[in-house]
């Protein structure tokens, strides 16, 4: 059952964040909300990062190096096609993490250094609102530039 249920709310999450990520192009990948903020690429290259490092926590440990989170924008995002790359792998590790978690893992505790001690179902949900979050960045992002 939480198999399943995990897996569904993976599956949502990808649906709802593609409207904003498929969005991306080469064109749109350099708008930012105002000065400060960090560019479109920016943002959808530290979403992949993000799940893959996040895997860490799992014990899925990834080759992937961190060039955004905590970061200034200084153009890790011009390259779509690997930010794309990392995005689907991202989400793949999310499947095993899935697949591979027993029920009571669910409730093992995790050491972060952003919430502190937290169980892997709650920081599971972390990293599927952070896409959600980072996807509405994203999409307001690309709307008001081009208006």
């Amino acid at each position: 059952m939480e198999k399943k249920l995990f897996l569904d709310l993976l599956k949502q999450n990808i649906q709802s964040c593609s409207y904003a990520f498929d969005a991306i192009n080469k064109e749109n990948s350099n708008y930012r909300l105002n000065e400060s903020a960090a560019s479109v690429g920016f943002i959808f290259r530290h979403v992949g990062e993000t799940m893959l490092l996040f895997g860490n926590f799992f014990s899925l440990p990834t080759d992937v190096k961190n060039t955004t989170m905590g970061k200034q924008d200084t153009g890790q995002g011009k390259d779509l096609s690997f930010s794309r790359e990392l995005l689907q792998k991202g989400y793949a590790l999310l499947e095993q993490i899935i697949t591979s978690t027993p029920p009571e893992g669910w409730f093992e505790p995790v050491e972060t250094p952003f919430f502190g001690t937290v169980s892997k179902a709650r920081l599971f949900s972390h990293i599927l609102y952070h896409n959600s979050y980072h996807a509405g960045q994203v999409a307001l992002t690309i709307k008001r530039a081009s208006e």
